[in-house]
């Protein structure tokens, strides 16, 4: 038996549920959306969300790592 009743035909969340919003570059450093990609999402259409799928592995590049802890931060200022 098949759940067709509850299959959904819409692009499926970049979720990986490591939801940290980096302080830079203000993306979500498990999905790379920004706040507002990731609240509106269940609200986009299909189309909106295919063009944000496609720009995430270009985001990739915009996160730093931070290195040094708190003493790595009062020295970058």
């Amino acid at each position: 038996m098949t759940d067709s009743i509850w299959r959904r035909d819409e692009i499926e969340s970049p979720c990986i549920k490591v939801c940290v919003v980096h302080p830079e570059a203000r993306l979500c450093t498990g999905c790379l959306r920004t706040i507002d990609e990731i609240t509106t999402w269940s609200r986009m259409s299909a189309e909106e969300r295919r063009a944000i799928m496609a720009a995430l592995p270009a985001r990739a590049g915009q996160l730093r790592q931070r290195r040094g802890g708190r003493a790595g931060r009062l020295q970058r200022d």
